[in-house]
């Protein structure tokens, strides 16, 4: 396995490369496992840009005998294979291989330092193209404005000498990225939108070297680098966009590299990996534990943490025979648990693999951009084609004219406009949007967003804070405040925490002991004094509206006194969604919270449709059922609970606040207090959508002029370069125009 890996980080030091033999020789067998499907192995995929691509290495494996299921994940990289039968390992890399694409045993960071290294690959080409071309134009500019016959044909030579110095080396390293991805599809029997681009750069060179040779009096060589540099400011702009899409299930996997305190048989505790439990070993979780695997308690009651299953911040008490999924945290007492599942098999595993099912649907979405590609190299190919065959065969034209018009045609059409429609749009739209504290982390999210009929929101975190206030503080003495603050201090509760947050800070209570799920008790000026729940105080009056958490405060012998508690709305909660309803939009809301507490927030909010009590899964149930109906459903959510979903929905949004893996799932995570950036992100991308369509008419209405211009020979190469530069400029003007209101 160490030879394996070392291969694989050699093939990985210079970004995406073509298939060869050497690849080949990877078998993955080593990392093939079984479950009751069959035999399944997840490899890295490189090379893959874009859903045609998904589709194409999808089928191809799905083709090799007893192969049941192929999901390629585009922002991971991640390609899950499931097979039954005597399918060799090496087959499946082998046919990878066959489709231009690279595969090896998964591994995400290598993963992650493929896509930083490719970046970086981008941004030094880019810098080359860039410098080479000031370079060439300062030469060129020097015999444009000779004239004819005022530059003498040694010192124009010379000049042409010197640009070829400058730009074939330039054109070497710096068109590597068009030059490797079309040698890869056409070793697969396929042509993508870089063949037609790197025929025309090489073409371009090539010719310019014939002239130079012959002492001809015009070359091109500031054509194929220009063509070279706009090309690659699109394409690190698209790659910088795509790398932004981070994999949820990432952080959830986070969750479960974990140790455990492993209570031996004869009571030592040693500390084991999470990976390293089996069921039946008994656990030792102490209060700010995270539970490692499914498991059951023992011995103990506490306090548990739950947000990752309903999303909500009030603790649920939990004691012997209690069901405890991995993931949740021990908040009060010490716990004794038996594990009944491995890791693999555990909640948090269960939920990174619902994540993933979820961004495998999202990475189908086709771009405009990739839809726009399929129809250009086709046509593209045939213009040029049928130009030079027309103009040496029926014009009488000669191989010099010819060829000279059918460079023009490749260049004049080269998808600089259209490779920039997208990515220019979607970095001004960025940086609007960041500006305003939102960040955009999915390059295709705007074209998603733009086209939603309806906003999902949670509850806890989202519409409101996830804060407890205490509402009914002025019920209260000063001397029974500060009663209250002294045992409040000397707990990590939630109420405690809303207690203190209007108290401030002071002294705990004497012998202040906090019961598991009960509340707290202590001594205070000589009183015994409780707060907690109504049977921990001896309230017999509990009959108070569910739209509040209820704590109770009771001193020695007199009557116990309600404090009530509820989640703080985030500001401007009613504002945004009657704004969302203008312009369209339905609004649902889905929290795990009760009922009548849901149904509260809904009213105030202004929400007509609300489901309670849900878990991951059924949030996920909900949004498909709305997505059959028709529905193009958003997800705004925060917790852990919430990122299958998120993940699953056709675009998702996040508080900055958010769980770590939320933020992950999601598309666009906004900052601070107020909910309006979710109304801000959805009015950008409308405008973003308009913009880029605009862009694509625009370039098919500049091909549809250049083309033929280019064709009857009123275009030479350079021409055509320059008239593909402003066409590129034009498209970049008009993204400018995209408004943050």
């Amino acid at each position: 396995m160490a030879e394996i890996v070392l291969d694989k980080d050699e093939l990985m030091k210079n970004g995406p490369a073509p298939a060869d033999d050497r690849l080949n020789s990877i078998d993955p067998a080593a990392y093939v496992q079984q479950n009751e499907s069959g035999s399944f192995l997840e490899l890295a995929v490189f090379g893959a840009r874009c859903a045609g691509c998904i589709g194409k290495i999808e089928r191809g494996v799905k083709s090799l005998p007893g192969v049941k299921e192929a999901r390629l994940n585009l922002s991971s990289g991640k390609l899950h294979i499931v097979w039954q039968g005597d399918l060799q390992p090496a087959l499946i890399t082998e046919k990878i291989a066959a489709l231009g694409y690279r595969a090896v045993p998964f591994d995400p960071e290598a993963g992650e330092r493929e896509q930083d290294q490719y970046g970086r690959k981008l941004l030094k080409s880019m810098a080359i193209a860039g410098f080479a071309l000031a370079n060439i134009m300062l030469l060129s500019v020097g015999v444009w404005a000779s004239g004819d016959g005022e530059m003498g044909t040694a010192t124009r030579g010379l000049m042409h000498w010197v640009s070829a110095i400058i730009a074939i080396p330039a054109v070497a390293y710096a068109g590597q990225p068009f030059f490797s991805s079309a040698l890869r599809a056409l070793k697969a029997g396929s042509a993508n939108m870089d063949v037609p681009i790197s025929l025309a750069v090489i073409l371009a060179v090539v010719f310019s070297l014939f002239e130079t040779f012959n002492h001809g009096p015009h070359a091109y060589f500031d054509a194929a680098v220009m063509l070279l540099f706009f090309l690659l400011i699109g394409r690190w702009l698209d790659h910088n966009l795509r790398n932004r899409a981070r994999s949820a299930a990432k952080d959830l996997i986070a969750l479960q590299s974990i140790s455990a305190n492993l209570l031996q048989s004869d009571g030592h505790v040693i500390a084991v990996q999470a990976k390293d439990i089996t069921p039946g070993d008994r656990i030792l979780l102490m209060p700010g534990d995270r539970v490692p695997v499914d498991s059951v308690i023992v011995e103990g009651r506490s306090d548990m943490d739950l947000s990752l299953l309903n999303g909500e911040s009030a603790p649920a008490l939990k004691q012997e025979g209690d069901l405890l999924h991995s993931g949740i945290v021990n908040i009060s007492h010490k716990l004794v648990v038996e594990a009944k599942a491995r890791l693999q098999e555990s909640f948090v595993a269960e939920l990174a693999r619902l994540v993933e099912a979820g961004q495998q649907s999202k990475s189908k979405f086709v771009r405009l951009a990739d839809k726009a590609a399929k129809l250009y190299v086709p046509v593209v190919h045939t213009l040029a084609a049928i130009t030079f065959l027309g103009w040496y065969f029926i014009l009488d034209g000669g191989l010099r004219i010819a060829l000279m018009n059918a460079i023009a045609v490749l260049i004049i059409t080269c998808p600089c406009a259209m490779g920039l429609a997208t990515p220019a749009v979607q970095s001004v739209a960025t940086g609007r949007l960041f500006k305003r504290g939102i960040l955009v982390k999915s390059g295709d999210a705007l074209e998603r967003l733009a086209k939603i009929t309806m906003v999902a929101f949670d509850k806890t975190g989202t519409l409101t804070l996830g804060k407890m206030r205490w509402i009914n503080e002025n019920e209260f003495t000063a001397s029974e405040k500060e009663i209250l603050a002294q045992l409040a201090r000397a707990s990590r509760h939630p109420i405690a925490k809303a207690i203190l947050a209007a108290c401030g800070a002071g002294p705990v209570a004497n012998n202040a002991e906090e019961v598991a799920g009960m509340g707290i008790r202590g001594v205070v000026n000589g009183q015994d004094v409780r707060l907690g729940r109504a049977d921990f105080a001896n309230a017999e009056n509990t009959n108070i509206s569910d739209d509040y958490s209820i704590s109770w405060l009771r001193i020695e012998n007199q009557k116990p006194k309600a404090l009530k508690f509820e989640d703080i709305l985030r500001p401007d909660v009613r504002k945004v969604m009657d704004n969302l309803k203008r312009q369209g939009l339905k609004l649902m809301l889905l929290s795990g919270d009760r009922e009548q507490a849901v149904k509260s927030v809904a009213e105030k909010a202004g929400i007509d449709v609300c489901y309670a009590g849900m878990t991951p899964e059924e949030k996920i149930t909900r949004i498909e059922e709305a997505s059959q109906q028709g529905e193009v459903v958003a997800l705004v959510g925060d917790g852990l609970n919430d990122t299958p979903a998120l993940a699953h929905a056709h675009v998702a949004l996040s508080p900055g606040s958010a769980a770590e893996a939320a933020q992950s799932a999601a598309d666009f995570v906004f900052q601070g207090q107020s909910l309006w950036p979710v109304s801000a992100t959805y009015q950008i991308a409308r405008q973003s959508r308009g913009r880029i369509l605009e862009n694509f008419s625009f370039s098919a209405f500049y091909n549809f002029v250049a083309a033929p211009l280019a064709m009857a020979g009123f275009v030479t190469p350079l021409i055509a370069a320059l008239a593909m530069s402003g066409s590129s400029l034009i498209v970049i003007l008009n993204a400018l125009r995209i408004k943050s209101r």
